[in-house]
């Protein structure tokens, strides 16, 4: 049963009931319902400010272990960034260089100079996107290992191919001249012994016993073995690759045939004087592109540096008439 309230009038002396006007009511209820709103948010801000929940505590140790791994992550970036840099530089300048390879471009390497904008993206990122852009980083420097074992296959390639044009390229002499008395006449202009004039003379003439062996000056394929009487008179033609051939002439019997694959110092024939000779010898040639070039620049293989300074001087010597 609701309560009713009395109140003594001065004015009539009597008590009389006690009614509260509706406006009274109604600011009574609005301010109630202010400080009601008040409090509220002062408990709210409270609430979540000095009383996180537990959802956000473990976001928070997530966050917390998110940015340490971070740490650890940028860390090994850069020491993989700076292994491939060292791998990628040893790459041009020593690996390449030692068999004159062109060097790789940095575009070749998945653009390099993206990589300087992703170091500068990472800094200035937000930590809740780092795992994005560390993938992105880690597929690049991935990209980049990838590349950099093709070139490492590339190189040994390489050093495979160099093995093979090492043993191609016309190294030894002819024929057996330890002693370095067998060249008769050098390269240059010489007196034809035939028509006595001045001619040049592509190749250098090894004086020797007829049936002397004749030894391929390096590997390759016989592309010429021709028992005609022409002016070299049997005489082989052999194609070592890499722009460089060999001629041997004058040979009394010839050993190959064409298409034959031939070794350094593989027997190929024997010292005649078929074709256009004055006695027993071998006619050897190298040319390089097609061009005839001085064969006593190729006897390396063969000879120490003071046998081969004296085989120079004997080549340059030599008989001012050739053989041929």
């Amino acid at each position: 049963m609701k309560k009713i309230k009395y109140y003594y009038n001065t004015h009539t002396l009597k008590f009389e009931k006690l009614v509260t006007p509706i406006r009274t009511k109604i600011l009574r209820f609005f301010g109630f319902l202010s400080g009601l709103l008040v409090a509220s948010s002062c408990v709210i801000y409270l609430y979540i400010h000095f009383f996180p929940k537990p959802t956000e505590l473990e976001a928070k140790k997530k966050y917390e272990a998110l940015k340490e791994n971070y740490n650890l992550i940028d860390e090994k970036l850069k020491a993989l960034e700076q292994q491939m840099a060292a791998l990628e530089k040893r790459d041009n300048e020593v690996y390449r260089s030692i068999f004159e390879a062109n060097p790789i471009p940095d575009s070749a390497r998945v653009k390099l100079m993206e990589k300087k904008k992703e170091v500068q993206i990472m800094k200035e990122m937000n930590l809740a996107d780092f795992g994005t852009d560390i993938s992105k980083q880690l597929s690049n420097i991935s990209a980049r290992i990838l590349f950099q074992l093709k070139s490492y296959d590339n190189i040994a390639q390489l050093i495979k191919n160099q093995s093979v044009k090492l043993a191609s390229i016309p190294a030894i002499q002819p024929v057996s001249n330890k002693q370095l008395d067998h060249i008769a006449s050098g390269f240059g202009m010489r007196i034809d012994p035939v028509y006595g004039t001045p001619k040049m003379h592509k190749g250098l003439d090894f004086t020797a016993p007829q049936g002397t062996p004749i030894y391929a000056a390096g590997n390759g394929i016989v592309n010429t073995a021709d028992g005609s009487v022409g002016g070299f008179g049997n005489h082989v033609v052999i194609n070592h690759g890499y722009g460089y051939e060999t001629l041997y002439g004058h040979m009394v019997r010839i050993k190959v045939r064409p298409g034959q694959r031939v070794k350094r110092g593989e027997i190929i024939g024997w010292v005649g004087s078929t074709g256009k000779s004055t006695g027993p010898h071998c006619h050897y040639e190298v040319h390089v592109n097609g061009q005839e070039v001085d064969p006593v620049y190729f006897f390396y293989n063969d000879l120490n540096a003071e046998q081969y300074d004296r085989l120079l001087k004997l080549a340059a010597k030599g008989s001012a008439k050739s053989f041929d």
